[in-house]
């Protein structure tokens, strides 16, 4: 069984990511994304003083980008480069649209959750007013 992707709770305050939260984002090793730095010149986290990799959120969108075109697409290592060479707009607006829609959804169901909450709440008091 593969490993299971532990999304990122992306917050305001926080600016950086660490390596291991990045690949447990994207359910892939660590390695991986090193080796993608390597091979995408559009992957290039801070370093610090001691080496440490450290992600933004425009860093992990880069990552996103890649791994669409690598993992979900199949594209091979050159071939993703090329089509972020010539359509790297259009991927990077792709990705984003994505990950907006997928930002909705969460709200969406959460919305629908509280209203199932208040729906129950209101049934009960409405049954307790008739008696």
């Amino acid at each position: 069984m593969g490993k299971r992707k532990k999304p990122i709770q992306f917050n305001d305050k926080r600016l950086f990511y660490t390596i291991q939260e990045v690949a447990d984002h994207f359910a892939v090793n660590v390695s991986l994304l090193r080796f993608w730095e390597k091979e995408f010149e559009n992957i290039r986290p801070k370093k610090t003083a001691g080496g440490t990799r450290q992600f933004t959120r425009e860093d992990i969108q880069q990552v996103e980008v890649v791994y669409h075109l690598v993992k979900d697409k199949g594209m091979t290592l050159d071939g993703a480069r090329q089509t972020l060479k010539t359509k790297k707009d259009d991927e990077t607006k792709r990705v984003e649209a994505i990950a907006r829609l997928t930002e909705i959804k969460k709200e969406l169901l959460l919305l629908e959750e509280q209203f199932d909450l208040l729906h129950e709440q209101h049934k009960y008091s409405s049954t307790e007013t008739e008696e």
